[in-house]
């Protein structure tokens, strides 16, 4: 009889300490530390992928060569091929496959935490699809409207395309759910997967080639206006992104503590989800399908920073844009004088490590039942 039962709006401001604690949680090493780490990493692995190659550059001349573009006259220069490589061929693509991998790690982080699924990947709402199938209808179509650039529009389009009909076919009654949202991109994706295979068969051999090379994912095509195409799209999306990452936080907790706690979740889902598509569109459409960048770069950061999101989003931009840049180095170093496409050596190094994940999640929950 002494104790007086608290009134129900307290329970508002007794959420807020467990959702501070989710955003400053942390894993093994402190923030500064993982973004310091992180970014030297992505320094040395640039630095190799501009020396090493067919025509060997000393990492002191690539210095030097950069220093020199800035108006600093140290260090030794390459010779004119040297400079010639460096400037026309090496750095475009080192420079692209960063944007790419700083593009693809952050959309996966934004998918896995608007969906609470550890799972999710952003293949799965159809960008990868809807991009692969824009850029094939335009190689098997023949339809140049853009000259060069004609392929990498049309698989932008494509993934914005199929992205806002996934949307369109999962909302119902004013909301969107995340199992009809999965549900839809699945099926859309075996939409597009079937007419992908029809313009696929109707196809030439010039054609099927280089529908071959563009699904299989690379770097080789890598130039200075590619560079300046992606440049700002991925700035504007990474940006935005992180405008969301508190409230990314919140949503961990569950949807309803959420929404106690102020958070629009259809709202929110519905920004990520254009943020994702945007990033995700814009690197698939310079660089062709990259698989599991997405889904595995988010965990590993977790392991190592913890699971806010204001770390996670810019420190899996980073580690993204590291792993492109040293599988881009192997794709074109281990077989020389050929190139291995670069999506495979990533689905081969991410496939390992989905299955992982999928058993750990499955007995972490007991089962799916």
């Amino acid at each position: 009889m002494t104790e007086a039962t608290p009134p129900p709006a307290a329970a508002v401001p007794a959420e807020r300490p467990a959702a501070a604690r989710v955003a400053l949680r942390g894993g093994w090493l402190p923030a500064p530390l993982v973004i310091g780490g992180l970014l030297a990493v992505l320094v040395v692995a640039a630095l190799a992928a501009a020396a090493v190659g067919a025509y060997h550059i000393a990492p002191a001349e690539v210095l030097g060569s950069v220093a020199h573009k800035a108006g600093l006259h140290v260090g030794p220069v390459p010779d004119a091929l040297g400079e010639d490589v460096l400037w026309e061929i090496r750095f475009p693509r080192v420079v692209l496959a960063i944007l790419v991998g700083a593009s693809l790690g952050p959309a996966g982080a934004l998918m896995q935490g608007s969906f609470s699924n550890p799972l999710a990947d952003p293949g799965i709402v159809g960008v990868s699809s809807g991009a692969m199938l824009g850029a094939t209808a335009q190689i098997a179509l023949g339809i140049s409207f853009a000259g060069t650039w004609s392929v990498t529009i049309a698989a932008f389009a494509g993934g914005l395309v199929t992205v806002m009909a996934v949307y369109l076919a999962a909302r119902g009654n004013g909301r969107t759910e995340v199992v009809t949202l999965v549900l839809t991109g699945i099926a859309i994706n075996s939409l597009a997967g079937a007419i992908i295979g029809l313009l696929t068969f109707y196809s030439d051999d010039a054609e099927l080639r280089s529908i071959t090379f563009w699904t299989l994912g690379s770097m080789a095509q890598a130039t200075w206006s590619k560079v300046a195409i992606v440049l700002p799209i991925a700035a504007i999306g990474l940006l935005a992104a992180n405008a969301y990452a508190f409230r990314l936080d919140l949503l961990s907790l569950g949807e309803r503590p959420a929404r106690h706690l102020g958070v629009n979740v259809e709202q929110l889902r519905i920004h990520t989800l254009a943020l994702v598509a945007l990033l995700t569109a814009a690197a698939v459409a310079v660089s062709g399908i990259l698989q599991f960048v997405g889904l595995v770069i988010p965990h590993v950061v977790r392991m190592i920073g913890g699971p806010g999101h204001r770390l996670l989003l810019p420190a899996s931009a980073l580690a993204g844009a590291s792993v492109v840049v040293i599988a881009d180095l192997a794709a074109r170093t281990i077989a020389e004088p050929a190139e291995v496409p670069l999506g495979v050596l990533t689905a081969l190094v991410g496939s390992p490590f989905f299955f992982w994940q999928l058993r750990k999640t499955r007995t972490r929950q007991g089962g799916w039942a």
